[in-house]
């Protein structure tokens, strides 16, 4: 195979764990390009602590929930950095938090489309890449715990969403084994990012945090290390499975 610079494609970059898996990224010799919806400010700082480790950034403006936007972000990260090596489908959304009864059809298809079409079109994208390109590729989808709990009573449709993410990497990487390209999940447990505060319940790290083993919530730091090792050649025999970061959940 042809040997490249690593360089990987985050969705949902420019904040929480998608932050700092940019960061991780480019201190482990990756280029990186950020994708981002709304925040190109929070972007662009992202992009900066990514050069400050010598490495090249590419700030990508995209909703992976709109399917028309995802060929463009990927031909953008590939004209301003080259060939992509590596992918990883960060972006995903809850909608409010809340019993199942009261979520609306409109909440819930959002959600489907972000967290799994949007993340399996990326995929499609990203092989697509990996081929034309001659190369093996790594892509990792970041899951949750949820997919195990269900999540009742908060957002057993993001719950569901999860569990579909992870079923498709599974077979994904069974299919794709043989061409040279890894697939994996990770699923965080409960992380301190904003993600609780956009799904309407600031406070929900204090309320959960006694229920985790490890009596804490995640740092974004701590998943973006084990997505880091997965894209690394440390983790060069590991495919087709789901690596829980969730405390002891």
């Amino acid at each position: 195979m042809t040997t490249l610079t690593p360089t990987v494609l985050i969705t949902g970059a420019s904040r929480g764990i998608g932050a700092a898996t940019a960061i991780a990224a480019a201190r482990d010799g990756f280029d990186v390009a950020i994708n981002y919806v709304k925040d190109a400010e929070a972007a662009r700082s992202v992009a900066q602590a990514v050069e400050l480790h010598g490495r090249k950034a590419a700030v990508i403006q995209a909703d992976v929930g709109k399917p028309d936007d995802i060929p463009r972000m990927f031909q953008e990260a590939e004209r301003q950095l080259g060939p992509l090596t590596a992918l990883v489908n960060n972006t995903g959304i809850t909608g409010p938090i809340g019993p199942f009864s009261q979520t609306t059809d409109a909440t819930i298809e959002r959600v489907f489309q972000v967290n799994v079409f949007g993340a399996i079109q990326c995929c499609r994208q990203a092989l697509a890449c990996f081929e034309r390109n001659g190369t093996g590729g790594v892509i990792v989808n970041v899951s949750s715990v949820a997919a195990r709990t269900g999540s009742p009573g908060e957002y057993i449709h993001y719950a569901a969403s999860k569990a579909a993410l992870e079923a498709f990497s599974l077979g994904l990487a069974r299919e794709v084994a043989a061409s040279g390209v890894r697939v994996c999940g990770v699923s965080p447990g409960s992380t301190l990012t904003e993600i609780h505060a956009t799904a309407g319940e600031p406070g929900r790290p204090e309320r959960v945090a006694p229920k985790i083993p490890m009596g804490r919530l995640a740092r974004p730091e701590e998943i973006a290390e084990t997505v880091v090792w997965v894209l690394s050649p440390a983790a060069s025999y590991i495919t087709g499975t789901v690596i829980q970061c969730a405390g002891g959940l």
